[in-house]
């Protein structure tokens, strides 16, 4: 695994980290950001944890894809 690649891999890790505890703690956040217990605020937050959940998810899937993946030999195949 390549530097970049592995880096990639741990933001991807750490995004879903940071998006699975504020999807399943969103009162731990909005303390620490200090925000007003109000119901927007928490679907705000519920919205934000699954978003950035599912970006870390993408992120680390397409590089452990990448590097795990054969490469594709267009030239490979039949001719037609």
């Amino acid at each position: 695994m390549t530097t970049p690649n592995l880096v990639f891999t741990l933001a991807g890790a750490a995004a879903l980290l940071v998006g699975l505890i504020t999807l399943l703690r969103p009162s731990l956040i909005r303390r620490l950001i200090g925000a007003k217990d109000s119901e927007p605020a928490r679907y705000a937050l519920l919205i934000a944890g699954m978003m950035m959940a599912a970006f870390g998810l993408l992120l680390a899937g397409f590089a452990i894809g990448f590097t795990t993946a054969r490469p594709l030999d267009m030239n490979m195949g039949a001719s037609r």
